[in-house]
C-alpha cells in the first residue's frame, strides 16, 4: 500500500539532528561599477555593459580583460561563464582591436553556439557584421566546414537506429548475432576513434577482438561503399587534415584568439584539434569546471583541466566562484558534497542567488512510493500557485530509473516532456519480446507481436515471418507460431522448442504478470540474453539485468496479464501525444530528464529522484565483488584506483543534479531498489559530515570480527561486516525532535564558413542543408552522451577496445545470504559448448530427471548449436548458484 502523503525533512535519513546543513558564504556585492574606475582605459566598455544590465564581478572582469597567452577559467556551476565568453569576445573587438573574424569560439551543442552568437550580437557597440564574423561553432560544425572546403562530399550517416540496423546485418552475416550488441560495438568504436586511432588499428589479440574488428571493418567498408561518414569520422578526418602544414598554417594565421567552452567535456581528438590551432600563438582561453566532468565514458578527460598549466606553462588561472543561480543552502550542499573528491582543483563557490528554501529530503519505501510522493507534491505546488509545471524538473540517473515517475505523471494527467526521445519503458528492445509473448497469450494471432517472439527461438525474423505468412495462406492456425514446427530449415530440437514455447504462451494468461515474466526469464529469456561469450561487454549485461529487474518491479502492481498489457499500451498512446509537447518550446510541462542531459540547465524547482546506493552512486561504481564465473573470464579487471575514479564521477554527477536547482530542491532516496534494500546515497551523508567507510576495509575487518560504523560517532547504520552499512533490524530516529520515523533495515548500495584562407566577409557557409538536419541528430546525441545506456566508469582510459583493454565495470549485488567475504557461491555444471573456435555459444545441460515428461521426439546426444548450427560437445562451466545471468 502506497503512502498517500509525502514527508520531506531537513536532513537525509541517517543524519543526526545535531548535524547542520552546509551553507555557502555570501558573495561580495561589488561589480564593475565599483571595481573599474572611470579613468581606466577600458572603463567605457564596462560602462556600456552596465547600461544594458551586465555588471561583472571581480573574477569575471579578470577573465574578460585577459589578452594574449593561455588562460584556464574555472567556471563553477551558475557562475556566468557564457556571459564571460561573450563579453571577452566583445572586449577583444572593442578594446583590444581584434578583427572579429580572428575569433573562434568552440562549444559542444548547436543550442550553445546559437546562444553565444546571440549574446555577442546583443553586446553594445558590436555591429551586426562583426557579430556574424565571429566564428561560434560546435566542434563538429567546424570540422565539417573544413572538410567540405577541401572537397569531402560524403553524406552524414548519423541516425543511431540506421547504424544499429547495419551492424545487426553485419553481425548476422558473420554468424555473431548474439555475441555483440550494436550499441556496445558503436560505443567502443567511438571511444577508439576519439583517441585519434583508425579502425584498421583495432587490437586483435583475442578471438573476441578479432571478431569485433571484422564486424567493424565491415561497417567502415559499408559506409565507404555508399559514400557515407558518421560523426566520429568528421572529427577524425578533420584532425588528420590539420596535420598537413599547408592546411593548418592559414587557419593558425586567421584564428588569433581561440576560446573553448565546456572544456571539461573535450576528448583527446577534440583537444588535439584545439592544440594544433593554438600552437603558433598560444592565445587559448578554455572555460570549464572539473567538478562537472561527467562524460568520461564518452571520452571526456578531466586531465585536460587538471593538467592545463603543465601543458601550457605560465598559463593564467581565473576562478569564477560567484554563483548567481542557487540558494546558499542548495549551493552549500553541492559544494560540500563534491569537495570530498580528491582529483579536483580546489574551489569554494560563494552565493549571490535569490533566496529560496533549504533542500528537503525524503526516504520512500520504494520507487513506486517515491514516484507517487513526488507527483503528488508537485501537483500540490502547482495548485497552490507556487510553481508552474515548466518551473519543475525531475532528474534521474538512468533510463530505467524513470519508469515509475513516468507512469505516475501519465496516471495523474500531468503535462510533461521526457527529454531524449527515448521509447516508453515497455517498448524498449530488451522488454518488447517479453511483452509480446504476453500479448500472444491474450491473442495468439496478434501478428504485430510475432516478430519479437522469433529471436528467442533463434529463428531468423525475416525468413521465419515469411514461412509463417506462406503457411497461413495455405491453412490458418489459431497459433500461427505453430507453423515453425513444420519448417524444414529448423532442426528437430528447434521444432520441439517451438511447441514448448507455445505451451508456455498459453499458460501466461493464467499467471500474475510478475510471475509470467519470471517464468519466461527462467525458461528461456535469460539464457537467450546471455548467449555467446559472457566475457564480452559485461557492462551491457549489467544494464540488461538492471532493466529486467525494473520490469519485474513494474509488473508487481498488476493482477492480470490483460490489465498489464492494457496499461502499457495506454502509456505508449499517451507518449505519442506527449511528443507534440516536446516539440513546443513554450509548453507548460514538467521536464523529465537524466542528470547528464540536465547539465548546463537550471530550474526554479528540482526533484532529484533515486539518491540511493546502487543508483547514485551507480552499482557499476561501487566496490562489489565480481562473480567468480565472470572474474575468470575477464582478462582485465577494475583496480581500486579505477573504481575510485568511477566513484568520483558519480559524486560529480550528484553535484550536477543538486546545482541545477535555483530555489527549491527535493531529494528522494528510496529505501529499496528492485526489491533489495538500498541506503541513502553516501554522497548526501558525507555532505553532512558523516564518514562512510571503505567497503574493502569492512571486508577485512569482518574477517577479524570487527564491525565498522556507517556514521561517525553514531549508533545508526551499523555495518554487519559484508555490506556497506547494512542496518540490523529496524532503524528509528526522530526528525526535528517531534516526528518519529521508522524504516526497515537497508544498505547503501551548434553563418559564415570557416575557411582555411580568408575569402572575404561575405563567404557563404560550406555546410549544406542536409548537413544542418544531420547536426540536429548529432545535437541530441551530444546532449545525451549515451548516458542512458551505461553507468559511469565503463569506458575509462580508452587505451584498448574489447575485453582485453576496456575497463569493465561488472558488479554484483550480494544477497542477504551471501558469505561474509562478499564472494558469490558458484557451482560447476555440465554444458554443451560449440566446437567451432569462432562461436562461443554454450547451453546448460539438463540434469537427469529434469523433465518429468520427456518429449517423444526428443533427440538424444548433443544438440545443434543454436547460433551457427554446428556440432556441440560436452564440457563444464562455473556458474552462480542462482542460475541468473550477471549474478
Amino acid at each position: 500500500m502506497l503512502s498517500p502523503n509525502s514527508t520531506f525533512y531537513p536532513r537525509p535519513l541517517g543524519v543526526t539532528p545535531a548535524a547542520s546543513l552546509p551553507q555557502s558564504p555570501s558573495a561580495p556585492l561589488e561589480t564593475s561599477r565599483q571595481l573599474v574606475a572611470s579613468d581606466e582605459r577600458d572603463a567605457p566598455y564596462f560602462r556600456s555593459l552596465e547600461e544594458v544590465g551586465i555588471r561583472l564581478n571581480g573574477p569575471q572582469i579578470s577573465a574578460v580583460r585577459h589578452g594574449k597567452g593561455p588562460l584556464l577559467t574555472l567556471a563553477g556551476a551558475g557562475c556566468g561563464k557564457t556571459t564571460v565568453l561573450a563579453a571577452r569576445a566583445g572586449y577583444l573587438m572593442e578594446v583590444s582591436g581584434a578583427h572579429a573574424g580572428s575569433i573562434l569560439l568552440v562549444t559542444f551543442t548547436n543550442k550553445a553556439a546559437t546562444e553565444m552568437k546571440d549574446r555577442i550580437a546583443s553586446l553594445p557597440g558590436i555591429r551586426p557584421a562583426a557579430a556574424r564574423a565571429v566564428q561560434a561553432r560546435t566542434f563538429h560544425s567546424f570540422a565539417l566546414t573544413l572538410l567540405r572546403h577541401y572537397g569531402v562530399q560524403e553524406e552524414i550517416f548519423g541516425e543511431s537506429r540506421a547504424q544499429h540496423t547495419v551492424l545487426k546485418m553485419l553481425l548476422r552475416q558473420n554468424g555473431m548475432s548474439e555475441a555483440f550488441q550494436p550499441e556496445s560495438l558503436l560505443a567502443m568504436l567511438s571511444a577508439w576513434k576519439m583517441q585519434g586511432s583508425e579502425t584498421s588499428d583495432l587490437p586483435e589479440k583475442s578471438q573476441e577482438e578479432r571478431d569485433a574488428k571484422r564486424v567493424l571493418l565491415g561497417y567502415e567498408a559499408w559506409k565507404r561503399d555508399r559514400n557515407k561518414m558518421d560523426f566520429d569520422d568528421i572529427l577524425l578526418r578533420a584532425a588528420a587534415l590539420l596535420r598537413d602544414p599547408a592546411v593548418l598554417g592559414p587557419l593558425q594565421q586567421r584564428f588569433q584568439y581561440i576560446m573553448v567552452d565546456e572544456f571539461q567535456d573535450t576528448n583527446s581528438l577534440q583537444y588535439e584539434i584545439v592544440q594544433k590551432l593554438a600552437a603558433a600563438h598560444r592565445n587559448l582561453m578554455v572555460v570549464g569546471d572539473d567538478d562537472q566532468t561527467i562524460y568520461t565514458f564518452n571520452g571526456a578527460r578531466q586531465e585536460s583541466i587538471l593538467e592545463f598549466d603543465k601543458v601550457y606553462p605560465g598559463a593564467r588561472i581565473v576562478t569564477l566562484d560567484i554563483n548567481y543561480r542557487s540558494d546558499a543552502r542548495i549551493l552549500g550542499l553541492g559544494s560540500e558534497l563534491v569537495a570530498r573528491n580528491k582529483r579536483r582543483r580546489d574551489k569554494r563557490l560563494r552565493a549571490a542567488g535569490h533566496r529560496g528554501d533549504a533542500p528537503r529530503f525524503a526516504t520512500p519505501s520504494n520507487t513506486e512510493e517515491e514516484a507517487a510522493w513526488v507527483v503528488n507534491q508537485l501537483c500540490q505546488q502547482v495548485e497552490e500557485g507556487l510553481h508552474t509545471y515548466r518551473d519543475i524538473a525531475i532528474l534521474h540517473r538512468t533510463a530505467s530509473s524513470s519508469r515509475a515517475i513516468f507512469e505516475q505523471l501519465v496516471l495523474k494527467d500531468v503535462p510533461f516532456v521526457q527529454h531524449g526521445a527515448s521509447p516508453v519503458f515497455y517498448d524498449q528492445s530488451l522488454i518488447r519480446p517479453l511483452m509480446d509473448h504476453m500479448r500472444l497469450s491474450l491473442n495468439p494471432r496478434a501478428l504485430d507481436a510475432l516478430p519479437s517472439a522469433l529471436g528467442p527461438l533463434y529463428v531468423s525474423r525475416d525468413a521465419g515471418l515469411e514461412w509463417i505468412q506462406r503457411s497461413e495462406e495455405q491453412q490458418a492456425k489459431k497459433y500461427p507460431l505453430i507453423h515453425l514446427a513444420k519448417w524444414d530449415k529448423l532442426k528437430p530440437f528447434q521444432q520441439e522448442q517451438v511447441k514448448e514455447r507455445i505451451k508456455l504462451i498459453k499458460s501466461l494468461t493464467k499467471l500474475k504478470p510478475v510471475i509470467a515474466i519470471q517464468e519466461m526469464r527462467r525458461q528461456f529469456y535469460d539464457k537467450y540474453m546471455e548467449s555467446g561469450d559472457p566475457s564480452i561487454f559485461t557492462h551491457y549485461k549489467e544494464t540488461m539485468l538492471e532493466t529486467l529487474d525494473e520490469f519485474e518491479a513494474a509488473a508487481k502492481k498488476f493482477e492480470t496479464v490483460e490489465e498489464f498489457i492494457q496499461f502499457a499500451d495506454e502509456l505508449s498512446r499517451r507518449h505519442r501525444e506527449m511528443e507534440s509537447l516536446r516539440r513546443s518550446q513554450d509548453s507548460d510541462a514538467v521536464q523529465l530528464m537524466t542528470i547528464h542531459r540536465a547539465k548546463g540547465l537550471e530550474f526554479p524547482c528540482v526533484y532529484w529522484i533515486g539518491a540511493s546506493e546502487g543508483i547514485v552512486p551507480h552499482s557499476t561504481a561501487l566496490r562489489q565483488d565480481i562473480p567468480e564465473d565472470q572474474k575468470a573470464a575477464l582478462t582485465v579487471q577494475q583496480t581500486d584506483a579505477e573504481l575510485d575514479m568511477a566513484l568520483e564521477e558519480e559524486r560529480r554527477l550528484a553535484y550536477v543534479a543538486i546545482t541545477r536547482a535555483k530555489q527549491y530542491l527535493y531529494i528522494t532516496s528510496p529505501a529499496s531498489h528492485h526489491g533489495k534494500p538500498a541506503d541513502v546515497s553516501r554522497f548526501l551523508l558525507e555532505a553532512f559530515g558523516m564518514e562512510v567507510p571503505d567497503k574493502r576495509k569492512n571486508r577485512e575487518e569482518s574477517q577479524t570480527g570487527n564491525h565498522a560504523s556507517y556514521g561517525s560517532g553514531s549508533s545508526n547504520w551499523k555495518g554487519n561486516g559484508n555490506t556497506n552499512g547494512k542496518a540490523n533490524g529496524n532503524e528509528s530516529r526522530t526528525r526535528n525532535g517531534n516526528a518519529a520515523y521508522a524504516r526497515s533495515g537497508s544498505r547503501p548500495q551548434g553563418r559564415d564558413a570557416v575557411s582555411p584562407v580568408q575569402r572575404g566577409a561575405d563567404q557563404r557557409s560550406a555546410i549544406r542543408q542536409s548537413d544542418r538536419r544531420d547536426f540536429e541528430v548529432l545535437d541530441e546525441r551530444d546532449e545525451d552522451r549515451l548516458s542512458e545506456r551505461r553507468g559511469s566508469g565503463v569506458i575509462r582510459n580508452h587505451t584498448a577496445f574489447s575485453t582485453t583493454g576496456v575497463n569493465q565495470a561488472a558488479s554484483s549485488s550480494n544477497s542477504s545470504g551471501s558469505h561474509s567475504s562478499g564472494a558469490e557461491r558458484t557451482e560447476t555444471v555440465a554444458i554443451w559448448k560449440c566446437s567451432s573456435s569462432t562461436c562461443k555459444a554454450w547451453l546448460r545441460q539438463k540434469p537427469d530427471g529434469a523433465s518429468a515428461k520427456p518429449s517423444k521426439k526428443a533427440v538424444s546426444g548433443p544438440p545443434a548449436c543454436p547460433l551457427c548450427s554446428g556440432t556441440m560437445e560436452a564440457g563444464t562451466r562455473k556458474v552462480p548458484v542462482t542460475g541468473r545471468f550477471g549474478r
